[in-house]
């Protein structure tokens, strides 16, 4: 018996190592931009904290409306606090609830293929979300109390700072305070005041999160109206299990045999019983 071996190549595996690639890729997109704006956050707010008296302001560029002005805050972006007592602690669990939440979602938009400008407003989002979570967390067990009259913050012994864990301020310093705007004396809010824009003072990663937020609200509206979720998932799981298995006809197209069955004699062995055999020689 001779038997040939047809070589047998699957589409179905050719895909999925495709869709592997892609979602690959995508991941790592969707990391460099969570860690390229952790670093610009970190870098900046460690910069503040070390080299900036509390309240101190400098003019960027010479800039009237642009300054770097250091606050610090036990509440959310831009500055806005709780008067409750567990308030931040219960911030500071949200916020972890929030990116491990962030987190699933990332990694079912990659399963549906969603659109780049979603995972980047959800990696900005994200970013954000993680950025003040490092101050909440660690800020108090690493620096001093920044000083309200004068002085600077300085780095200690891990632990040794001047709150506990999920505990520490969250660093500020972004100010843009462009015109004063006089509203009207009808106006239900501030009504004949003159009130100032912009007035929070924030951080990166507040900004991050704003820019996420309105990327999705501006341009990325339609990914909920077309239902991406629900049309475009395709577990990567599944197609690599179809990879896996071979067609229908497998059996047809992998294996040959000859003509000659593996019961048949062979010539000589066809000689030797025709010797042997009566009714032959007779």
């Amino acid at each position: 018996m001779s038997l040939h071996l047809c070589p047998f190549k699957s589409p179905s595996l050719k895909q999925a190592n495709l869709v592997y690639y892609n979602r690959m890729k995508r991941s790592y997109f969707v990391v460099a931009i969570i860690l390229l704006v952790l670093v610009l956050d970190q870098a900046l707010k460690f910069y503040i904290k070390l080299n900036f008296s509390y309240n101190e302001d400098v003019s960027l560029l010479g800039l009237d409306w642009a300054h770097l002005h250091f606050v610090e805050n036990e509440g959310m972006a831009f500055g806005f606090t709780f008067g409750w007592k567990y308030g931040k602690l219960l911030l500071s669990l949200f916020r972890l609830l929030m990116v491990g939440g962030l987190y699933l979602y990332i990694r079912l938009l990659l399963e549906a293929k969603a659109p780049l400008g979603f995972l980047t407003a959800v990696g900005l989002i994200t970013a954000g979300a993680i950025g003040n979570i490092i101050d909440s967390a660690v800020y108090g067990l690493i620096f001093t109390e920044s000083p309200y009259h004068g002085g600077v913050a300085e780095m200690v012994s891990f632990g040794q700072g001047y709150g506990s864990f999920l505990h520490g301020k969250v660093v500020d310093m972004l100010y843009f305070p462009m015109t004063w705007i006089h509203m009207p004396d009808w106006s239900p809010i501030w009504g004949g005041e003159d009130i100032l824009f912009f007035s929070p003072i924030f951080n990166i990663a507040d900004a991050s999160i704003t820019c996420g937020v309105l990327i999705i609200l501006l341009f990325q509206r339609s990914f909920f109206r077309d239902n991406h979720l629900e049309k475009d998932a395709q577990p990567t799981e599944e197609i690599v299990g179809a990879a896996e298995m071979p067609p229908a006809d497998a059996s047809e197209n992998t294996l040959a045999f000859d003509d000659t069955s593996s019961d048949a004699p062979t010539s000589e062995e066809d000689a030797a019983a025709n010797q042997d055999d009566p009714d032959v020689l007779a």
